[in-house]
């Protein structure tokens, strides 16, 4: 728990600051405490304010985000950009079917969340020129993180996850917003961010250092198993059976007499409350908040049946119950690895059973129920709700265009064209943002790019995405090299 303003150290993410001997009084105390939490909640709390006032439409609307992220990269034709008069090789064999909003059509596949587009927006006009990033990883790491990493490759594999590489988006959020409640700031589950034997990438705190990680929900279990979130575990959560809350308190009296011993000088021009910190760490532990959070047998059978009791479904219930518990950041990672079988977007084969059977309905139940549930409860008020993959796949299908082999029935990557959908906080309800070609191959309105799409996250945040950073060679980088598109709020 001590305090680290910095020194010349490279995982620290102000390395101007140096230590003083407050810091090293600390290190005695918190040590007899053995607390780790304080720490996260200290360096959190120590962070920048987050830039200049950027203002515009939505600037400040978001207090949570969720990150639905479909990793493998979905078919944008055989799902919610349909091109019903397109050649037999590019138009999808799901048939179009209307929507709740007048001339917008989604496939069969999507019929719940057709039910529902009225609460949120569509970006048909997601594209990026790829510079290695036909990559799954490389990808990835772009969408959560803002960056391109050092080493590509046009379809190779990546350098695995590395103390260096930039922070997740959900990092810098919570290190520049944090939480003001007992819980934990930032979640992801139920299993990592996946390519090959690549695990993690642009799924950590980077070069912010390991307080700003994510807390990692990922149940025992492989992606077939589609009852892992019945086996939740959070026993680091849990208070150990020989510590009781009244003795941790009492520990907590230490902090006090050696605050009470210092400099009344020194004390009087601190900034910052030491026992705030530790506070707040003990009431996570002592209140239960995130264990209670996680546990989804407080739910009806009814609703746990409504959200689909499949490891999508109840991931999604999970992120409605701790957005509601206090947690700034969620990422629910689509519950297959990228480059596998069975219900991976990843579809260069098999694609029509494979969407209709397994990834499809789980989705679209999920999803659409996330978002009414949401919006019945009133928390897309202030919550930010993103759904999007890596990108998306190829219009004609049977082509390779990342090295891959596909059938005639698969699709390649696509990074050029392709679709998200993004709701509350602000965001236009029943709105259509851009717009592909007859082919679905590029935009031919308002395109938006990946990192564009960070931006508008960080802009709703109150957060201006030019804000600097230091990285691990104390060198400034903006969050993220983009503008917000605020044609998307209200």
């Amino acid at each position: 728990m001590i305090k680290i303003n910095g020194g010349n150290c490279s995982d620290l993410c102000d390395a101007r600051m140096k230590m003083t001997r407050r810091d090293l009084l600390r290190v005695g105390g918190a040590g007899m405490l053995g607390m780790s939490l304080g720490s996260l909640f200290q360096l959190q709390a120590n962070a920048s304010s987050g830039g200049k006032q950027a203002g515009g439409p939505g600037w400040g609307a978001a207090k949570n985000v969720v990150m639905i992220y479909l990793q493998g990269g979905p078919s944008h034709i055989d799902l919610w950009d349909p091109k019903e008069n397109a050649p037999d090789n590019i138009r999808s064999i799901f048939k179009p079917i209307p929507t709740k909003i007048p001339g917008v059509n989604f496939t069969e596949i999507l019929p719940q969340l057709a039910k529902v587009n009225d609460k949120f927006t569509m970006i048909r006009s997601m594209s990026y020129t790829p510079n290695g990033l036909f990559n799954h990883t490389a990808a990835i790491y772009q969408i959560m993180t803002g960056y391109t990493t050092d080493k590509v490759s046009p379809s190779g594999q990546l350098e695995p996850p590395d103390p260096k590489d930039f922070p997740n988006f959900g990092s810098q959020i919570v290190r520049l917003r944090p939480v003001t409640e007992p819980m934990l700031p930032f979640v992801m589950l139920p299993r990592p961010l996946q390519e090959s034997n690549v695990v993690g990438k642009g799924g950590s705190a980077g070069f912010l250092g390991k307080a700003f990680d994510p807390y990692r929900l990922f149940p025992d279990g492989d992606d077939m198993d589609m009852h892992k979130m019945d086996r939740i575990r959070v026993e680091d959560l849990k208070l150990p059976p020989e510590v009781f809350a009244l003795r941790l308190q009492r520990r907590a009296q230490l902090r006090e007499v050696v605050e009470a011993a210092m400099p009344d000088i020194e004390k009087a021009v601190e900034s910052y409350n030491l026992d705030d910190y530790y506070q707040r760490a003990l009431n996570l532990i002592i209140s239960g908040r995130a264990r209670k959070a996680f546990d989804l047998s407080q739910e009806s059978g009814m609703v746990r049946d409504r959200y689909g009791r499949n490891t999508f479904g109840q991931s999604c219930l999970l992120a409605r119950r701790l957005i509601e518990a206090g947690t700034r950041v969620v990422e629910v990672i689509w519950p297959k690895v990228a480059n596998s079988d069975n219900h991976s977007w990843d579809q260069h084969a098999d694609l029509s059973r494979r969407m209709k059977d397994n990834s499809g309905p789980m989705f679209d139940q999920g999803l659409a129920t996330f978002i009414a549930d949401m919006d019945e409860r009133g928390l897309l008020k202030d919550t930010m709700v993103v759904a999007i993959g890596e990108f998306g796949r190829s219009p004609i299908k049977g082509v390779s265009t990342s090295g891959n082999s596909n059938t005639a029935d698969g699709r390649d990557h696509w990074p050029y064209c392709y679709t998200a959908m993004i709701a509350g906080a602000g965001i236009k309800r029943g709105y259509v943002h851009g717009k592909s070609d007859k082919t679905g191959s590029s935009p031919t309105e308002d395109p938006v790019h990946p990192t564009e799409l960070l931006a508008t996250i960080y802009h709703a945040f109150g957060i201006d995405p030019e804000t600097i950073v230091y990285n691990h060679l104390n060198q400034p980088r903006e969050l993220v090299k983009a503008k917000a598109v605020t044609k998307l709020f209200a």
